[in-house]
Order: C-alpha cells, then sequence, then structure tokens
C-alpha cells in the first residue's frame, strides 16, 4: 500500500466537503454548514504560517481518501500537540489510518525539537468511536482516561471523548510503515 501525506491545499475543499457527511461527522456533532466548512477549510490552509501544525491530505496513490493534522493547543494547563483523522468509508479498514498516523507522528516528533515545543501528542476520539481509540493503541498512545472535550474549540460543545497521550520523545512500540522524508511541504510515503 502507498499512503501519502500532502500538505493541505486549495483542491482539499472537495475532500472535505466528501468528510462533511453525517455518518463520517458522527462523534463530533454532525455534518457544518457549508460556510463553517469554507471557514474550516481557510484554517487548514494558514495552519503552516502560524508554525503551530499542519493538516494534510491522505493519500492513496493520487487519490486523497482521507485527512490527518496536528496543531498547538493549551490541554489541562499545558501546551501539547492534538492529532485527528478521517478515512472515506470505503477505504476503511485497509490500514490507511495506521500508516498516516505513522508518519504523522513521525512529522510531530520533528517539530517537537524546536525549542519550547510541546513533547506529548494527544488524540481525544469519542468514546464510543472503537476503530479511533483502537488505531490510538496502535500506535502506541497510551490512554489516561476519559474526558469531556470541547469541539469544536470555543464552541461549548463537549464530547464524551478518551484522553489518549504519546510521549514524543519516545518511540513507538509497534513497527508501522517504512517513513520517507521529513516533511518540508513535499509529499511524505509510508509504503506497506
Amino acid at each position: 500500500m502507498n499512503v501519502h501525506l500532502e500538505p493541505w491545499s486549495g483542491s482539499a475543499l472537495s475532500l472535505l466537503r466528501r468528510i462533511n457527511t453525517p455518518r463520517m461527522r458522527h462523534y463530533v456533532g454532525g455534518p457544518e454548514p457549508e460556510e463553517k466548512l469554507l471557514t474550516r477549510h481557510a484554517r487548514y490552509l494558514a495552519m503552516p504560517e502560524t508554525g503551530r501544525g499542519c493538516m494534510f491530505a491522505v493519500l492513496l496513490g493520487d487519490e486523497m481518501v482521507g485527512s490527518i493534522g496536528y496543531h498547538r493547543r493549551d490541554w489541562q494547563g499545558e501546551q501539547i500537540y492534538e492529532t485527528g483523522w478521517n478515512v472515506l468509508p470505503p477505504y476503511q479498514g485497509r490500514g490507511i489510518s495506521a500508516a498516516a498516523g505513522t508518519v504523522l507522528i513521525a512529522t510531530v516528533r520533528e517539530a517537537a525539537r524546536r525549542p519550547g515545543s510541546p513533547r506529548h501528542l494527544h488524540a481525544f476520539p469519542s468514546v464510543e468511536n472503537a476503530p479511533s481509540n483502537a488505531l490510538c493503541k496502535r500506535l502506541g498512545f497510551t490512554l489516561l482516561g476519559a474526558c469531556d472535550f470541547e469541539y469544536p474549540v470555543d464552541s461549548g460543545s463537549l464530547i464524551r471523548s478518551n484522553d489518549w497521550r504519546l510521549d514524543l520523545a519516545g518511540s513507538a512500540t509497534e513497527p508501522g510503515p517504512r517513513l520517507g522524508p521529513s516533511m518540508t511541504g513535499r509529499r511524505t510515503t509510508a509504503d506497506r
């Protein structure tokens, strides 16, 4: 399997619309209206300039099949990196999320080497989202427990989530796909 991460671009808006369905957004409050979707897209495009994170399209070959990203945020008085992902239904269950997650973790570990960067990566899947919770475990995250997590940020909407944490100074507990070149605005690959 040849999985690539490409930095978010204007063409990824069509992917964002394909993700914005009741099935795909079931655990995060449902689909967003077009205005909010366009705001989200603009935020994803601007993320690299802020130095606080990056959003990526997940490609299988040349086809956009999902999204994954990370960004800095304050969590319980600590600066952390947070990650989240989506893979379109026809591509779920094939290891694409695990391949993309492995590449993303390597990317975030590079970012964490900069002075003042967070030392932990967190994921907050809904307690009901069994596939995403299983992926966190597979990628080497440690379950800290359940929590009430606000999503989207500043929305006032709380989701009962699991708080998974990965120490960015450590190494993954399970071997993943081979990693391509570091993220420098170009395509990164995980071959499996």
